[in-house]
């Protein structure tokens, strides 16, 4: 069997060198010192028909195919690289070379060694295998129960074939952990969710499996399938491969305990000098790619798609009746497929009266009621089904804490006479307010799956806000300003002074909680919503302690509610333009700034018309920005009209995807 895939890849491979151009090995634009591109491979069957292997399909890559893709890398300059040549890098050692590839292959089928390790001899490249232990222990002759499915053991890869390719010094073995490559119970809607992140819900009794619980399964696992890997081959592994790519915070901790520091996902993207290496994102290879294909997915990586997103209530899924909540779901599902974003800002709060406070939440927690423990369901479908990714839209502050709640009445308070922002906001200078946000967005992290976070537009501080006990305390102790919100407003020093740490302290407290949602659900993505007038007047960050640098700096995604009714703007296309210079003038502003149209005129109670709200997506291309939302999106009322906005809004509808 070698000896023919040997020849075939000499045949193959000679072929493919006539037709490629001839090799470039400087660094191409754009692409930094340091960084490297991780690919995921899975099954690789020969050519011809299809075999009934397992992952056949989806993640399949034909053997000629993938000799091609090396091929096609080794001439345009991409070197394959190993995860030691990665470590030394990282540890000031021996520099990556340009253009760095890691080849990794995922779950152990059988055809590695018979398809791939051949070709990896013939072009001397280093790889990656990530094995199941479980799988790796049904012996000869059975069956192993992959993802639900039955197969047989000869599928999968022998501990002889795995102890011969590693010592050739080409391959490396990675965990895939020894049982958490399968779906568990993650809610009371019966979704099976991957059973390294997710607390097991037990439909009989209506609890979810505790933390601890939850740890000692996953720590165990892991554990367990190092030793088995390192009883089989005498080496211990360094690399976890995170099944489904599904890791978050309290996980890697567990990972590097157990001597495994660096850890690869399925988060797309390159990977720079200064990312951490227990994160490592790769590029999944899937669908049997052309040589086009390929190379357009390997050369478009460095810079990032442009992104649409739709805003979406969740009040307007949720029912009392359960039928009618899940028609509901179908139907939000069925129109954001149509509508084609790539990302959807779910609501994960409940807010039935509009007041853009709290009043309970959709998914369990300690400190507010659930009106359902429905964000998780929504979350899950828009992600698998549809194929967006979810961020999870919170509030900061805003927060209704029931009566008797120790934190309750710990809010922003306005300077004596002032009056304060429309919304009752809890304190961020009180650390029993922050205690209990932080807690709130850690039972978020903990049962849900999510990509990322939208903090709403709740998170201001006016200009005579706050002036709160615990804030004044802030002021006077730790920056050195009067005790006093008139004192410090007298001097105009001193008020910018104290709106500049004002907008830090917001920025700040919003990273505490991210990182506590992310100790349970990671990686995540963190946008912000901006209002529009500190972009377009210097003066207003001390009406709102917000500004566009602060926000680019401290976020993924900077969401600028760019809604010309809301603003009262005469001229919409001016209003528009203005905010494009403005974001365009700061360094990365339009690579990092989502333009959020409004969907609704509230001052008038109606929908915008489709074709207004077309026309600004239009124009905001046009004037340059890459990345454009809008809100609401209403399933019930049609809010926008489909039929107009998709041609202008869908994603697929972009030239440069």
């Amino acid at each position: 069997m070698v000896s023919r895939v040997l020849s075939l890849a000499a045949a193959i491979l000679s072929s493919v060198l006539m037709a490629l151009p001839q090799p470039s090995l400087a660094r191409a634009p754009g692409i930094p010192a340091g960084a490297f591109v991780a690919l995921s491979y899975h099954e690789v069957p020969g050519d011809g028909p299809r075999e009934a292997a397992p992952g056949a399909g989806r993640y399949g890559v034909e053997a000629s195919y993938l000799i091609a893709q090396f091929a096609w890398l080794r001439e345009n300059g991409y070197r394959p690289v190993s995860l030691a040549e990665i470590a030394e890098a990282r540890a000031g050692g021996k520099p990556l070379p340009p253009r760095a590839v890691l080849l990794s292959f995922d779950d152990g089928y059988a055809d590695f060694y018979e398809r791939v390790y051949p070709v990896l001899q013939l072009f001397s490249y280093p790889a990656v295998i990530a094995l199941v232990g479980k799988w790796m222990d049904v012996p000869a002759g059975g069956q192993v129960d992959y993802d639900g499915k039955p197969m047989p053991r000869e599928a999968f890869l022998s501990w002889g074939q795995v102890r011969e390719m590693v010592g050739s010094g080409l391959v490396e073995v990675a965990s895939h952990s020894y049982d958490l490559h399968r779906g568990v119970l993650g809610n009371p809607q019966g979704n099976m969710q991957p059973a390294a992140t997710t607390r097991i819900h037990d439909a009989a009794t209506g609890r979810y499996e505790t933390d601890e619980a939850w740890l000692a399964r996953v720590r165990d696992d892991l554990d367990r399938n190092s030793r088995l890997i390192e009883r089989e081959t005498g080496k211990r592994p360094r690399a976890m491969v995170w099944p489904y790519g599904r890791y978050n915070g309290a996980l890697q901790e567990v990972a590097r305990e157990l001597g495994m520091p660096m850890m690869l996902t399925l988060q797309g993207g390159p990977n720079l000098a200064g990312d951490p290496l227990d994160r490592i994102r790769r590029i999944i290879v899937e669908f049997n790619p052309k040589l086009g294909a390929f190379v357009d997915e390997i050369e478009r990586v460095w810079p990032e798609d442009p992104q649409r997103v739709v805003h979406v209530d969740l009040d307007y899924v949720y029912s009392p009746d359960a039928a009618e909540q899940e028609r509901n779901l179908s139907a939000l599902l069925d129109r954001i497929q149509a509508i084609g974003p790539t990302t959807v800002y779910l609501q994960a709060f409940a807010d039935p009266d509009g007041d853009g406070e709290a009043d309970a939440l959709y998914f369990p927690n300690r400190h507010l009621p659930v009106r359902a423990d429905l964000f998780n369901r929504v979350a899950w479908q828009l992600e698998t089904r549809v194929g967006v990714q979810v961020y999870a839209w919170m509030p900061m502050l805003a927060y209704r804490l029931p009566e008797g709640h120790p934190a309750r009445d710990e809010i922003v308070r306005a300077a004596p006479g002032k009056a304060g922002s429309s919304y009752r906001r809890l304190s961020p200078f009180s650390a029993a307010a922050r205690q209990a946000v932080r807690e709130i967005y850690e039972d978020l992290g903990r049962h849900a799956h999510f990509a990322g976070l939208l903090f709403h537009d709740d998170g201001l501080l006016g200009d005579h806000e706050d002036a709160s006990p615990e804030a004044l305390a802030v002021y006077r102790d730790q920056w050195g300003l009067p005790g006093s919100v008139d004192a410090i407003r007298a001097d105009p020093a001193l008020a910018e002074r104290w709106a500049r740490r004002k907008t830090d302290w917001l920025v700040d407290f919003t990273r505490e909680l991210a990182g506590a949602a992310s100790r349970f659900t990671a990686p995540l993505k963190t946008a912000r919503n901006l209002y529009a007038a500190p972009v377009l007047d210097p003066q207003a960050r001390h009406w709102f302690a917000q500004s566009l640098p602060a926000f680019l700096g401290g976020y993924d995604y900077t969401a600028l509610m760019a809604m010309p009714y809301m603003e009262n703007a005469e001229d919409p296309a001016r209003f528009l333009q203005a905010l494009v210079d403005a974001v365009s003038a700061q360094p990365d502003g339009l690579a990092r700034t989502v333009f959020e149209l409004q969907a609704r005129d509230w001052r008038k109670g109606e929908a915008v018309p489709s074709a207004e709200l077309a026309g600004w997506i239009r124009q905001l291309e046009l004037a340059g920005a890459r990345h454009i939302g809008y809100y609401p999106d209403d399933a019930r009322a049609d809010v926008p009209e489909m039929r107009p906005i998709v041609p202008a809004f869908s994603v697929r509808s972009l030239p440069q995807r």
